[in-house]
């Protein structure tokens, strides 16, 4: 069978239409561990081992301008037949992949959310954002001064490990609880996270809004903390409670008036309602905590909490140039976050007057996912006896984080680009397949290239690994049986407890030189509000 052929887009049009702050979507179709390695700025990781569970939410208009890249890897076509297959329209592989993009003068950024870093960087630069050194709070707390320490990563980071006596306020939440967490003027206020861009941003919000107390971040986070040879505490649970009226009403007062002054637009439902039929792409953001948003939501909207939104940008709103809408109840939290996002370059509207009936819709945000028809299946203690029989292979797709936590006994663990790369050399040899992951709807995916690739039964173990183990059926653990190489996920410097120094200090090091490397790029767009009425164009 004849494959599609699709079109070549250069790098050189490409930097031109961001340059232009034209809507495009240029996705990196590697497992997240090699996008890491090197990407384009503006560039969003969109793996094709999963890119049915992520496309539809981050590209949600099928005749956006799609340009997809590997790097020699042989996957940009399948990606790109999928795209088509769901009715993608203008989808592009980019000219000479990553050696192209360099070849036309752009550069290469490695880690992941690099936008968003990077533009921490810059803000510290122009607005001269204040800070201390991890000595320097470790003194403070030592004299028993008074000070706060407020932990702006998410709740589940805070609880790995976290600065002693620190409480988790996630940076979207800053401006709205610090009056109530820290109401003297005198009591000076820290915000940390576990390296640079959250404790800036968090910081300079709370400076932008104008609260009188000392403020400062902690220099280099968690990381920083680490090198600097103090303890850290672990498992710890303090949250911030509810806000009061008066640190409510003086919260939204001044948040509004930042997201004035950086540019953010106003509008009522009925553009809204207009602007989600318009050929542009338009993304709905509910910017408040999980619980409030599961208790009750606008309809259509997907739930980010703010600081998170303005840290991973690229993983939610992963069309450059489009508009995003923010909302929330309480005149804070949407302001302060549109007004980061808008100096990131972003077109950004909050949405206005809202009435509390308006909030009709309940429960957790679902994705969308790409239709699959129904696989064969079959239960727990159905695969209990075909193992037993010992001519079954059961086949993980599920991260390898969860695989090395807990897996089915002889299970073996597989990305779907490994499979796509190596074929039928990949798998072991059996009298049938069963695909499992944590629920099996990504392993659903898998079950036609299997067959075709074996001409072997291939079922699907129904409700996944978690049906599985609430079958109390025994379980596994460890690295057994990898058959793909550990790429699905970058690990993080800064997210785990056992990180060597000279791995954190080079991500520090890394960060430091953002800011140059975002001149040499030239297609950032960003801009850093200063305290000036006016925004800075850098």
């Amino acid at each position: 069978m004849t494959k599609p052929v699709f079109p070549f887009r250069q790098a050189a049009e490409l930097l031109t239409a961001l340059r232009q702050q034209q809507e495009v979507a240029i996705i990196d179709v590697r497992d997240e561990a090699l996008f890491a390695t090197g990407h384009p700025l503006f560039a969003v990781n969109i793996p094709l081992s999963k890119l049915e569970l992520e496309l539809l939410d981050r590209i949600p208009q099928r005749h956006t301008a799609i340009t997809l890249y590997d790097n020699g890897e042989g996957l940009v076509q399948t990606a790109a037949e999928r795209l088509a297959a769901l009715g993608y329209q203008q989808v592009t592989l980019l000219a000479d992949d990553l050696a192209g993009w360099q070849a036309a003068g752009g550069e290469l950024f490695i880690d992941v959310n690099s936008p968003s870093k990077a533009f921490g960087e810059l803000v510290e630069h122009h607005a001269r954002t204040p800070s201390l050194s991890a000595d320097e709070v470790q003194a403070l707390i030592s004299d028993d001064a008074d000070v706060v320490v407020l932990d702006a990563r998410r709740f589940d980071e805070y609880h790995t490990m976290s600065i002693p006596g620190a409480t988790s306020v996630p940076g979207g939440e800053l401006v709205l609880r610090v009056r109530d967490i820290a109401p003297s003027p005198r009591t000076t206020v820290i915000v940390n996270c576990a390296g640079r861009t959250r404790s800036i941003i968090g910081t300079q919000s709370l400076v932008n809004a104008g609260i009188r107390n000392p403020v400062f971040a902690l220099r280099n986070g968690t990381i920083g903390w680490t090198l600097a040879g103090h303890a850290l505490e672990h498992g710890q649970s303090r949250r911030y409670g509810n806000a009061s009226e008066t640190a409510q009403r003086q919260a939204a007062s001044q948040a509004r008036a930042i997201a004035d002054r950086a540019g953010v637009t106003r509008i009522p439902l009925a553009t809204l309602t207009r602007w989600q039929q318009e050929a542009r792409t338009t993304y709905l953001f509910d910017v408040r905590d999980a619980d409030e948003y599961a208790a009750g939501h606008l309809p259509g909207s997907r739930h980010v909490a703010g600081g998170q939104l303005v840290q991973e940008t690229d993983h939610y709103a992963s069309v450059r140039g489009a508009r995003i809408v923010l909302v929330d109840d309480d005149g804070v939290r949407a302001n302060m976050t549109g007004s980061w996002l808008a100096q990131l370059g972003w077109q950004v509207a909050v949405l206005d007057a809202l009435q509390a009936s308006d909030f009709s819709a309940v429960g957790s945000w679902q994705p969308q996912v790409a239709p699959v028809a129904a696989p064969e299946s079959i239960s727990p203690a159905q695969l209990v006896e075909w193992l037993a029989a010992g001519d079954t292979q059961v086949l993980d797709f599920t991260t390898l984080a969860n695989y090395r936590n807990s897996h089915i006994p002889g299970a073996a663990w597989l990305l779907r680009s490994t499979l796509q790369q190596q074929g039928k050399a990949l798998l072991p040899d059996a009298g049938r397949y069963v695909l499992t992951c944590g629920s099996s709807l990504l392993a659903s995916y898998a079950v036609e290239q299997i067959a075709t690739l074996t001409g072997k039964p291939v079922r699907v173990l129904a409700g996944g690994n978690a049906a599985w183990r609430a079958a109390g059926l025994p379980t596994e653990q460890g690295e057994q049986r990898l058959l793909s190489p550990p790429i699905d996920r970058y690990r993080r410097p800064y997210e785990g407890t056992d990180i060597e120094p000279d791995v954190m200090q080079a991500y520090l090091d890394w960060e430091y030189g953002l800011v140059a490397q975002l001149d040499r790029d030239g297609t950032h767009g960003f801009r850093v509000l200063q305290l000036q009425p006016q925004a800075v164009t850098v």
